[in-house]
């Protein structure tokens, strides 16, 4: 169809010039589709800008590369969110020692039906390999990241910060929200993809290099064990007060009782003189102020969060204290630490004879150790923002409900941010708009969008239903591949999780399968015993947050969540990517 023909009301179009698109990577940010007042807000002006600031600040290109018309680097289509292969490859190009098929494992794993890179001329540009060459010297010596820790204490200040909505009109409500995204989150979005691009580079070398003398496996023990992921320090937060809950009798009446009223049943027995609940409780708001921004496709405004809907944590923490005690994730991390600590001296020795790639190597595998946890960092700075203006949008809503103007608080998520002084002057006017997007979003939450676009958008009258494409369930014996994402063994049941706020099918120890993951799986991965997932790479959130826990992980296990048995015995093996079903 045609490139111009949109099928949602923030649809972008297909750049001619860089015709190659994915779901792989940005399907972990945006897994579900994209409302109009996030993209409008966050799209044009946040997303795609900031990723060409950063991709300018490395030095592989320059502001015409890209053009002066509308998204081509982040786009939407169809109403999901697809990130630019074309443009990734030829920053691999530009990047001394780089190549594009190390950029696709890095960054997208496997992606079947994606074209072969084709070198065209305009490619290869000497001066910006120099400039991205002066950028890498820095990449491979850097020790802290002080800009990076400026900007998260920055949103800290802002959360700390936050308004009394009660004090507020609903226009300065209004203005509080989208002003927080029109002031922050370009530049946050900027660095944190240019600290996500210069990791893929180390880590490219450390993944070349161990293929390169016959131990691709080897790479997993080597990038595990780092510490300081941002994304997994929730799990430790919620492994502590599931241990307090486990260990106390009134706390465990409490969880045992169900899921229905927990949070009000243990502030009652804190009021109430419960020294137990009383921690238990002072942890929990501790906890929700810290991390209350997490949940289930967090960069989408309208979804809920651990601190909008609690209970979504609170079940994560019921499935952590009932975990064994002899199990605690410190353990698994320690014994990651120790086999990598182990393992890089001795790759590195067994490089002696060839002293360039051994300096590269050694570099490259100190660099991933700064990089990873930094990437992570970055996000969950953006991801903070978001979630105070989300609290500041949903207050909004909640006011526009209680006014008769939206019919439920989400709605606000269904305006352009350039409708909305519209709908304030005469919101009947856009009542039936609203009601035919919601209609939409839910029509196109049903179907699977193309995994690939190559030139041209496919509408999506002809994408299939999620779950409708045929594949062939497997049978005892039945090895199937996908990539290492970390290193490690375990046999135990598959348990099949299409959602992080439903967790309660998963049994601590259960080999976790899931369709794909973002900081909001990571509570999951805490109890159980490894982790399959259907799409990922070298870079992606379950593999990073695999390493820090210690879990064994094999990702780009393609349609794992439908093909492998729920109930069935499974051995995952992280070194080899494969999972073998008994």
């Amino acid at each position: 169809m045609s490139t111009s023909e949109k099928m949602w009301v923030v649809d972008d179009d297909i750049s001619t010039r860089y015709p190659i698109y994915t779901r792989g990577n940005v399907g972990e940010v945006f897994p579900d589709p994209v409302a109009p007042l996030s993209w409008s807000l966050m799209g044009r002006t946040g997303a795609e800008m900031g990723w060409r600031d950063a991709w300018v600040r490395t030095g592989a290109f320059d502001s015409s590369e890209f053009g002066d018309g509308g998204n081509v680097i982040v786009a939407v289509f169809g109403s999901y969110c697809y990130l630019n292969v074309s443009l990734a490859r030829i920053f691999a190009v530009r990047a001394p020692g780089f190549t594009p098929e190390l950029m696709d494992q890095a960054l997208f794993g496997i992606m079947e039906g994606v074209p072969p890179y084709q070198a065209k001329p305009t490619d290869v540009d000497d001066a910006k390999e120099a400039k991205v060459g002066e950028t890498l010297g820095w990449v491979f010596s850097v020790q802290e990241f002080p800009e990076l820790l400026a900007e998260q204490a920055e949103i800290a200040g802002v959360r700390a910060a936050r308004p009394d909505y009660t004090t507020m009109s609903d226009a300065q409500v209004l203005e509080y929200g989208t002003g927080l995204m029109r002031q922050y989150f370009r530049k946050l979005f900027a660095s944190h993809l240019y600290i996500t691009f210069l990791a893929t580079v180390p880590l490219g070398v450390v993944l070349g290099v161990c293929a390169a003398i016959g131990q691709p496996e080897a790479a997993m023990t080597l990038l595990a064990g780092f510490g300081g992921v941002d994304s997994a320090a929730p799990s430790w937060a919620m492994w502590g007060l599931g241990r307090l809950a486990q260990a106390s009798p009134s706390l465990t009446a409490a969880f045992v009782e169900g899921q229905d009223g927990l949070e009000a049943r243990l502030r009652s027995a804190a009021a109430a003189g419960d020294g137990d609940a009383q921690k238990f409780v002072a942890g929990w708001d501790q906890f929700l102020y810290d991390f209350g921004s997490r949940g289930p496709n967090e960069w989408e405004m309208r979804s809920e969060t651990w601190e909008t809907n609690p209970p979504m944590a609170l079940a994560s923490i019921d499935l952590m204290r009932r975990s064994p005690e002899g199990d605690p994730p410190q353990a698994r991390w320690d014994a990651r630490q120790g086999e990598r600590e182990v393992a890089t001296p001795l790759m590195i020795e067994a490089l002696a004879a060839d002293p360039a790639t051994q300096g590269k190597f050694a570099a490259a595998v100190g660099a991933c150790s700064k990089f990873m946890p930094a990437r992570e960092r970055t996000k969950t700075t953006i991801i903070r923002l978001l979630h105070e203006a989300r609290m500041a949008m949903r207050e909004w809503g909640r006011r526009m409900v209680a006014q008769g103007k939206l019919e439920e608080v989400g709605d606000f998520g269904l305006l352009m941010i350039d409708e909305v002084p519209g709908f304030v002057a005469n919101p009947s006017a856009f009542a039936d708009i609203i009601r035919d997007r919601r209609k939409m979003m839910a029509e196109f939450d049903s179907l699977e969008p193309p995994f690939i676009l190559n030139g041209e958008t496919v509408h999506y009258s002809q994408w299939p239903k999620k779950g409708s494409r045929g594949v062939q369930l497997a049978k005892a014996g039945d090895v199937l591949t996908g990539l290492s994402g970390a290193p490690g063994t375990y046999t135990g049941t598959a348990r099949v999780v299409l959602s992080p706020d439903d967790p309660f099918s998963l049994e601590p120890g259960d080999v976790l399968i899931a369709p794909i993951t973002d900081p909001s799986w990571t509570p999951l991965f805490v109890a159980a015993g490894a982790v399959v997932v259907n799409v990922g790479a070298a870079a992606s959130h379950a593999v990073i947050v695999s390493r820090e826990i210690g879990l064994p992980c094999v990702v780009s296990v393609t349609d794992a969540t439908r093909r492998i048995p729920d109930g069935a015995t499974v051995t995952v093996d992280g070194n080899a990517g494969t999972l073998t079903v008994h």
